[in-house]
């Protein structure tokens, strides 16, 4: 059987299909452009071209596909519905679906398409540090207005997960909250950064809307970046409180921040 991953040189998407060749798996990875993105990949995974946001254009994509990883990200709201209706009409019997944060037209039609489908709510995503690195390298400063705690996942781990609910029975109608195993605030990441690379990294808080015309300055719309900072500004129990779904479901512990440091100390 063959699982399509949309979203498949993202974050998560990448490790998506990872772990699924890992597995033994036949992968189809959907990117906007097969060439420029072939060396990404492991040979055996047939890339196919095409974006989720255009689903009327993914028939092809579709055909012989039982499986299917979805990431919702920005524009999907509007399209997703009619991206599941045309995979479940093609076949796809087993559906996953990494959420926006919360449960949109995308992961609504999701849950009513009939067939075995698994949400996966995860939290903050190790990888948002990364936003950091600009500032650490020419300044070794970081600027936020909140020192927050946050149950940070790694990617990697919300791809575990995913392929085990693919793969693997008994997944089927659930929502699982996935989580890092430690909540750490923000000043507690910048000191386990410093302790890795060596040199200490200065934290400036900055106001609420200097954080909201930053992220609108990366394209974001202005309702979009205030939804981000707001979550950050006011987090949920879920977001900032370990949840241990990772480790049961994939059967070992969730990763650190410190690993994830380890593995992308280099881009700092």
């Amino acid at each position: 059987m063959t699982t399509l991953v949309t979203g498949a040189t993202g974050n998560t998407g990448r490790h998506v299909v990872a772990e699924l060749v890992r597995r033994g798996e036949r992968v189809r990875a959907l990117t906007r452009d097969p060439a420029a993105n072939a060396g990404r990949f492991p040979a055996e995974v047939e890339l196919v071209a095409g974006t989720h946001t255009a689903p009327e254009k993914l028939d092809a994509a579709l055909h012989g596909v039982s499986r299917l990883h979805i990431t919702v990200t920005a524009g999907l709201a509007e399209v997703g519905p009619e991206l599941v209706k045309r995979a479940v009409a093609a076949g796809v019997r087993r559906i996953t679906v990494l959420w926006g944060g919360w449960v949109g037209p995308v992961e609504q039609a999701v849950a009513d398409s009939g067939v075995e489908w698994t949400r996966l709510e995860a939290q903050e995503f190790m990888s948002n540090t990364l936003t950091w690195a600009e500032s650490i390298r020419a300044e070794g400063m970081v600027r936020e207005p909140y020192d927050f705690p946050s149950a940070l996942v790694h990617e990697a781990d919300i791809a575990a997960v995913a392929a085990v609910a693919l793969l693997d029975d008994g997944h089927s109608g659930h929502a699982y909250n996935l989580t890092g195993p430690e909540s750490l605030t923000t000043s507690e990441r910048i000191a386990i950064l410093a302790r890795r690379l060596g040199h200490p990294i200065a934290f400036e808080r900055i106001t609420h809307e200097q954080a909201v015309e930053r992220l609108m300055g990366t394209g974001v719309s202005r309702a979009d970046a205030e939804y981000v900072i707001g979550w950050y500004a006011e987090p949920s129990a879920s977001s900032t409180t370990v949840d241990d779904t990772v480790s049961r479901v994939i059967g070992r512990p969730a990763r650190t921040f410190t690993q994830w440091v380890d593995e992308h100390a280099d881009r700092f």
